[in-house]
This record gives C-alpha cells, structure tokens and sequence, in this order.
C-alpha cells in the first residue's frame, strides 16, 4: 500500500481540539426536535471544511436539523466514490450524573471528556483533521470521497440520512462504499496483544407502541376490564422471554476468530464460554446472537383514581438478519389477541462479508500502525446510517480505528455516563485514517 505522508503531526494536534470543539456544541438530540439540533454544529463543520477550499453543502431537512455534504476530489474521478459519514447529534446528558461537564470538552487523566467523545464528534473531528491536513499538503485521494455530516442519528436519521437519501441523492451519486462509526477499536485479548473489531453487520430495529383499551371507571369499582393490567400482563411476557440463539454468519466469524486467538475451542452451539471471555465486550456480542426485545416505556391514566380506558406500552426490539419475521410473530403470540401491536420506527439490518480492495486497507492500515494485531468482523447490536446509504447500493463498514487501553470499557462509553476517549486514541485514528485513505 502506498505510504502516507511522512508526518501527519498536525493533523494529530489539530484533532483534539476539533474535538473539544464539537464536544462544546451541545447538540442532543430527545427524539422530537425539541432540542437545540445540529446547525450549529453543522455550520462549524462547513467552516473548517471551506477554511481548506472545499464547498460543502449545507442542507436543513427541519429548522436546525442541519447536516453537510460536501465531495472531495480524487486522483481518479472515474473509480467509484468513497462515502465517509458521520452524525453531529448526541444523546442528552445530566452534568449532575457526570464527574465533569458533559458539555464542557475537558482533558483529564489524559482522556477526552464529554458526550460525543466515542458516539461519535471523535470520528468527526478524526476526518475533519485528516482532511484539512491533507488539503494543506495539496493531497488527494486516490477516488473521489463524499464527506457527509449528519442530522438526527440518534432517533434513527429520519432527519438526516434518510431525509438526504430520498431528496438529495445526487450527492452521493457514484459512491459505492462507506465507513462510518462503531468499528476499528480494540479489544486486548491478553498481554499487548489486540484484535480490532471492524463492523459488517448490524441488527435492524423494530420499535414498537403495544396498545390495550379496556373500560374506564372509578378507581373504587370492581374492573375485570383494566388496561393496564392486561398490558402489564403482555409487557412481562414480552419482557421475560427467552429468545433462542440464532447464529449469523458474521457472529459466527467473529467468535470462530477470537476463540482462536484465546485459545479456546469454540461451540456453535454454545457460545457462553467464548463470551466470558471478552469482559464488557460480551455485552455488544451477547446481544448480536439473538432477537431481542426490551420494553423501555409505559403510559397510562391521568389520575389515581380514574381507571383509564387505554394503556400503552413502548418496546425496543432487534432483529438479526434474516429473522424479523420471526420477532414480529414471537411478539404477537407473546402479547396475544387484545393487545393491539403498533409500528413507531423500523429500520433493515444489515450484512455484508469481510472481503475486498476497501477491508485490505482497513486491515493492513492498522497492522502498520499495531503490528501483530488482529482484524476480525462483528456485527453491532445497534444501528448506524450505514442503513439509509444501503437503501443507494452502498455497501457499509464501521470503521473509526481507536487504540484503546485494556480497562476501559468502551461499550459503556456508548450513551453512558462519563463518556471519554483517551487522547492518543485519537491521534492513532488519524495515523490509520491516513494510511487507509491512501489506499482506499
């Protein structure tokens, strides 16, 4: 593979500060736009991208809903295009929960503090760094690479992504590959030695609003009628169910690959022992080896003594690919006939196999900068834009390299409390991110 630039020093410098920056911007996102949305955020992306000369485009699908496209051009603008994405929203935050100001970009302990710090402003600030640098330098890539920064990820991209994919779909015209968020990090296995889990695969999401209408009355009265109780009952069995394994390729992989690498022997059939082994890791992968279904609110009544006339129920379910057929049908045998099973959000899952020109990059990139490493494919039990840009024939990868230390535990960062990224974490992003575009 072509070498990078020999120093991407910069680069290195810059992206913590961009990342401090974004981190600044308080862009949560409650799920009804009631929030402060992405523009600012967004328009602080589009300056630092027109401060190298590039265009981007700045497009608002609601008022502060805001996401940037902008294409850089390549060395050869006949090979297909390269989409590198990321999304500017964050879930919210409580800084009295948060050892510090979630929103304040703070250094400690050599880390990055904040919300976004791994979901996902350090992705941003990772290709924001790198592409200044590059165009500095007066580099191109080697094909044409569309930079898109998004809207609303967080409550699925019906503002962003989708709403780009189905308007503005000439921005992303002649693309055919994409990384994005939630792959490329590390886990240490044993003694300095580390596999890096790059994202293949992902669940679909299937949330759903359960409904029970019974009869009103007085809170005194004999009710064999009750809403709430009917669909409490539905709730806990919905709740309390026991999905059966169902074993995808890509978990397959995984697992065969990293019981290798622990030396163990791997049981299709079961997988706990394989699971113990990878510490907060397992909660990740536990949840890509089976349906799941979480209940996660309840609404019911106005008053303690008026039995209400219907009660509803909101459901956090996912599926693995192939099988949500078989969550939708588990579900209404779960909740039964009288319970009335609505659709609030549904996105597709997603798979694609560990292969191609775009995967040997990703691997040998990270090899160069963590010799002896391993790269192994996962499937991620959340979702990612790579959804809305598979509906345009983009094959998808989470890739946003991290080298992290063994004891923190990353999959708790996601949408947690103390949200954090250590600082040289960032500056091995950028490194592999050089490498990789180089040669992508």
């Amino acid at each position: 593979m072509p070498d990078p630039a020999p120093s991407v020093a910069n680069a290195q410098d810059e992206v913590v500060d961009l990342a401090a920056d974004l981190i600044r911007i308080d862009s949560s996102n409650y799920g009804d736009s009631s929030g402060p949305g992405e523009r600012k955020a967004a328009e602080y992306v589009a300056e630092k991208l027109a401060e190298v000369g590039l265009e981007p485009t700045v497009l608002e699908s609601e008022e502060k809903r805001t996401s940037v496209v902008v294409r850089w051009e390549g060395e050869d603008t006949s090979r297909p295009g390269l989409l590198i994405h990321g999304h500017l929203d964050v879930v919210p935050a409580e800084k009295s929960d948060w050892t510090h100001d979630p929103f304040a970009g703070e250094i400690a302990d050599d880390c990055l503090w904040g919300r976004g710090a791994v979901d996902m402003k350090d992705m941003d600030a990772m290709v924001l760094a790198l592409v200044r640098q590059w165009r500095r330098e007066g580099r191109k890539p080697p094909r044409d690479v569309v930079l898109s920064f998004m809207a609303d990820e967080e409550a699925g991209g019906v503002l962003g992504a989708h709403w780009l994919v189905e308007h503005h779909a000439d921005l992303f015209e002649g693309v055919t590959e994409a990384i994005s968020e939630v792959g490329g990090f590390s886990f240490t296995y044993a003694k300095d030695q580390r596999a890096y889990l790059i994202e293949t695969a992902q669940k679909g999401i299937h949330w759903l609003r359960l409904v029970a209408q019974g009869r009103a009355g007085h809170g005194s009265m004999v009710c064999d009628d009750n809403a709430i109780t009917a669909l409490s009952e539905a709730v806990a069995r919905v709740g309390r169910h026991e999905w059966p394994l169902r074993m995808t390729a890509t978990v397959r992989q995984f697992l065969e690959e990293m019981s290798d690498a622990l030396g163990i022997e791997f049981d299709a059939d079961d997988p706990e022992p394989a699971l113990a082994k990878l510490g907060t890791l397992s909660r990740i992968v536990g949840a890509t080896l089976r349906n799941t279904a979480n209940p996660t609110m309840l609404k019911a009544g106005y008053k303690q003594n008026v039995i209400p006339q219907i009660a509803e129920a909101y459901i956090d379910c996912r599926f693995l690919p192939g099988f949500e057929d078989e969550l939708l049908t588990t579900i209404d045998e779960l909740i039964g006939p009288d319970i009335r099973r609505e659709t609030v959000v549904r996105d597709i899952a997603l798979e694609t196999t560990f292969d191609g020109p775009l995967v040997e990059a990703m691997v040998a990139a990270l090899q160069a900068e963590d010799p002896g490493s391993r790269a192994i494919p996962y499937s991620l039990s959340g979702g990612t834009d790579n959804k809305s840009f598979s509906l345009l024939g983009v094959r998808g990868f989470g890739f946003s390299p991290l080298r992290l230390p063994p004891d923190l535990d990353f999959a708790g960062m996601f949408h947690g409390v103390d949200e954090r990224v250590p600082l040289e974490s960032l500056r091995f992003g950028v490194r592999v991110l050089d490498r990789f575009l180089a040669a992508s």
